[in-house]
């Protein structure tokens, strides 16, 4: 056996490519050096080409996948050993996945046991499945070069400020607010602004508008967010335009996405911060380059590509010089006017 199989791999992957390339390597192994089991090498490299194009586990068809044939359904069924028939039951609509939005996902490659236990397998599942804990983020993303530009120690590091993890601690983990199932980097890739906004305000509301997920969570009742926010002019418009995070994060210039929620106390209430030239929506949700370049040039260009428009924001050199000289034109006209009908009254 190959020392290789004998090292416990960082990322267990299940996937049909990696079970195919080790299974490659072991049998060449063998093949080469004990020519003896040159039938064996033959019988299993046939079964290994038939495993490989199998799909039986592929998320497209949600009713031949292992786990999705009932976690897909708002029902499912299963037999009772003790009355010794089939029974029919209603699915947790917690544990339901958006199979659509899952076959979208960035995870969409992976199988549900790259992780959960792999004792899912078998139905009915052992109850004590459920308190033991699943594989974080940072056991695949964390220390690998080739997530590397997506800064998730960073993420951590200033996550690990925020007022979700001073108050629950490890029991806030990241898939409370990212769904590991559907997630997609709309940030990152949207060109559309409307859209980002809608994408992660739906994962703060997820919680904070979710009276029986905030209270199972928190342990007290959910403020009602229309009057906690009371004092916001236009409420719908910024709900619908601006991100949540805008007013509740501090900003960080290296990440895409700052992760340092603040106590309720130290959100932003200023209006002129977004609403000024040196807006501080560039440095958030306008600092990606596919939405608007940071340089005064770019501004008008962007006013003419987006649907959201932040008064006192875009701010072109050249029309705010035009919009003086026209002003100073007209208040020149009224004093002129004015002197005209004071010295012809004389």
């Amino acid at each position: 056996m190959l020392p290789f199989f004998n090292n416990k791999l960082k990322h267990t992957i299940h996937c049909q490519f990696c079970w195919f390339f080790q299974w490659s390597i072991f049998l060449a192994y063998n093949f080469i050096f004990d020519m003896k089991s040159s039938l064996f090498f033959s019988v299993a490299l046939l079964l290994l080409f038939t495993g490989f194009y199998c799909e039986a586990q592929s998320y497209e068809n949600a009713q031949h996948h292992q786990c999705l044939k009932c976690h897909s359904n708002q029902t499912y069924s299963f037999l009772n050993s003790v009355k010794k028939k089939e029974e029919k039951r209603l699915m947790n609509p917690y544990f339901i996945i958006d199979t659509v939005a899952l076959t979208h996902g960035v995870h969409k490659q992976f199988d549900c046991t790259d992780c959960h236990s792999g004792e899912y397998a078998t139905y009915p599942h052992n109850g004590n499945l459920k308190l033991e804990p699943m594989n974080t983020c940072l056991d695949c993303h964390g220390g690998d070069a080739s997530f590397a530009k997506y800064r998730f120690e960073k993420i951590d590091e200033e996550f690990k400020k925020s007022v979700h993890y001073r108050v629950y601690g490890e029991n806030f983990s990241c898939t409370k607010c990212h769904n590991q199932h559907t997630y997609t980097p709309v940030a990152r890739n949207s060109s559309n602004v409307l859209e980002i906004v809608d994408y992660s305000n739906k994962m703060c509301l997820s919680c904070h508008n979710d009276m029986k997920k905030y209270k199972l969570f928190s342990g007290h009742d959910n403020p009602k967010l229309v009057e906690v926010h009371e004092w916001l002019p236009n409420q719908e418009l910024h709900f619908q335009h601006v991100r949540c995070i805008e007013c509740h994060t501090e900003v960080v210039d290296s990440l895409m996405v700052s992760h340092d929620i603040l106590p309720k106390e130290k959100a932003l209430k200023k209006c002129v911060e977004c609403h000024s030239s040196n807006s501080h929506l560039k440095a958030s949700l306008y600092k990606y380059q596919n939405l608007q370049k940071r340089a005064e040039d770019g501004n008008l260009n962007s006013v003419l590509a987006n649907e959201s428009y932040i008064i006192g924001t875009h701010q072109v050199p050249l029309l705010k010089l035009l919009s003086i000289i026209i002003f100073l034109l007209a208040l020149s006209g009224i004093v002129v006017h004015s002197i005209f009908r004071i010295l012809k009254k004389k």
